[in-house]
């Protein structure tokens, strides 16, 4: 099924894959697939190309905490595969790197961008990253990412970490790169790898991924197991694909999607899941009814005017565009989402932390952790503090009343609210910009992101988000959102993949000092 769904992947990217540049890692993963199946170039070539870029560009991007050893024995283990006619797929040899909050076997430790966990070597496989190193993948390394998945504190600067430093936006350098995955945003961007996991609270690869100007999917929470990834949420956290196109998202998907016994948010995954490939279509637009959420745009001028463009761009591929109301009662979300978040953050890290090697881990607890940081405190609280870890940690559990309420709560304005709008205008998704373009990264004035965009109802909900890179502005990267009902990640991944296609709206990196 793997191999048929792939033929007819590669009919579909075809005149991409035949315009593509000599250089493996200027391309997507999709094409490059094509290269390795028909001999023209090998696994083991294209990591130590990976391997190279890194080392001699990554000092500019800080994008990267770790590579992997091991990374040149897979690989060569792949192209063994493949000369042998045992190639396990079309993902078999291709480069990927993992947020370094999602652990893996390899000699890496997982550390969540944090000193505390400097020495957490797992020794075993997140399930993701089993799923795709039993597709062949090779794990390429760590990326860096905000600190903790960007919960520690409420003035924070995304895409700092003790660990990796300060990750900067390929496209100009002194612009943020957005997060928490930041690093897999920009490693993408920047040509390291074609393929990077990232993880999603509530904006944490769709957000970088925009910036980026790269492809993220956020998908439903519990389509992709969350065991042995640092957790912040149990109601919210989700793994994802960030990848060069919509094509390479979808074979990862298929690989990552399916349930987990140890994670029971999976439990309707294995009769959920498809073969997300296989189910694009270059047509996917052609009388699909489309939702143009007005209230998450009008925040930034010049990201409007891509906007509108890319509107014009799906009405020319035959989408029906319907202007629907604002998002009813969002204002409310924000109220009922931080405790939510506080009171998980507390009992999911503390049950984390509390799995790892103690011998490894001092650190045994959320307390402890604020504990270390305060020790540590010139370098872990220089750039910011801890103020919502010392709030999580003052909670009192998932039986706490006012938890249930928010939580309740929440989950009936974000998911009743997309569901009203879907039904009630007959619609197979909500459209909107992602963000604004990415800010300046500022030590003294920390985040100031553009508003709009729909992400936040979309990550309570627990709904599926892809974003897909519509244009730019003044040569920085903005993202189309698209937004749909529980379990749609087949068909927004289509209907992205025909925008993408239509529009050819992804600008590469420049790799500028600053704007002028």
């Amino acid at each position: 099924m793997i191999r048929t769904a792939f033929a007819t992947l590669v009919l579909l990217v075809a005149p991409l894959a035949a315009a593509a540049p000599a250089d493996p890692l200027a391309l997507d993963g999709t094409a490059l697939a094509q290269r390795l199946e028909a001999g023209a170039t090998g696994a083991d070539r294209v990591t130590a190309l990976a391997l190279e870029r890194i080392e001699r560009l990554d000092p500019r991007i800080d994008a990267v905490i770790a590579t992997n050893p091991d990374a040149r024995e897979q690989a060569r283990a792949s192209d063994a595969r493949r000369a042998a006619g045992a190639a396990r797929g079309p993902l078999d040899g291709l480069p990927l790197l993992v947020k370094d909050n999602i652990e893996s076997r390899d000699p890496m430790p997982t550390t969540a961008g944090s000193l505390a966990l400097a020495d957490n070597l797992a020794g075993r496989d997140a399930p993701v990253v089993a799923r795709l190193r039993a597709a062949g993948m090779v794990i390429l390394g760590k990326t860096n990412l905000s600190e903790w998945a960007n919960i520690r504190d409420a003035d924070s600067i995304s895409g700092w970490s003790a660990t990796g430093g300060q990750t900067r936006n390929p496209h100009v350098l002194d612009r943020n790169p957005c997060g928490s995955s930041s690093g897999s945003g920009a490693a993408v961007a920047a040509g390291f790898a074609p393929f990077a996991l990232g993880t999603e609270t509530n904006g944490s690869i769709t957000c970088p991924a925009a910036v980026a100007g790269i492809v993220g999917l956020k998908p439903t929470v519990g389509l992709v197991p969350r065991t042995h990834i640092v957790p912040i949420s149990s109601s919210q956290d989700t793994a994802g694909p960030m990848t060069r196109s919509v094509a390479d998202a979808a074979l990862l998907l298929t690989a990552l999607a399916g349930s987990d016994p140890a994670d029971p948010a999976t439990a309707e995954a294995d009769a959920r899941r498809t073969d997300y490939a296989a189910a694009l279509d270059p047509d996917a637009l052609a009388g699909a009814r489309l939702g143009v959420l007005r209230s998450a745009a009008g925040f930034h001028a010049a990201t409007d005017a891509v906007f509108e463009r890319a509107l014009d761009t799906l009405r020319g591929q035959g989408a029906v565009l319907v202007e629907v109301e604002a998002f009813p009662e969002e204002a409310a979300l924000d109220a009922h989402q931080l405790p939510i978040l506080l009171s998980e953050l507390k009992a999911t890290l503390d049950a984390y932390l509390a799995s790892t090697d103690p011998q490894r881990v001092a650190t045994r607890s959320l307390a402890d952790v604020i504990a270390f940081n305060r020790a540590y405190a010139e370098v872990e609280l220089a750039p910011f503090g801890q103020s919502l870890f010392e709030e999580a940690v003052a909670t009192t559990g998932l039986d706490d009343p006012d938890y249930l309420a928010h939580r309740d709560a929440a989950r009936r304005i974000a998911a009743g609210g997309i569901d009203r709008l879907l039904a009630g205008h007959d619609l197979v998704a909500l459209v909107a910009p992602t963000m604004g373009p990415a800010w300046p990264t500022d030590p003294v004035l920390k985040d100031r992101y553009v508003g709009g965009g729909i992400g936040n109802p979309a990550a309570i909900a627990g709904y599926p988000h892809l974003t897909v890179p519509m244009g730019a502005v003044r040569g920085l990267p903005v993202g189309l959102s698209f937004v749909g009902a529980a379990w749609s990640e087949a068909r927004l991944l289509a209907l992205g993949h025909a925008f993408e296609q239509a529009a050819q709206a992804r600008v590469r990196p420049r790799w500028l000092g600053t704007l002028r």
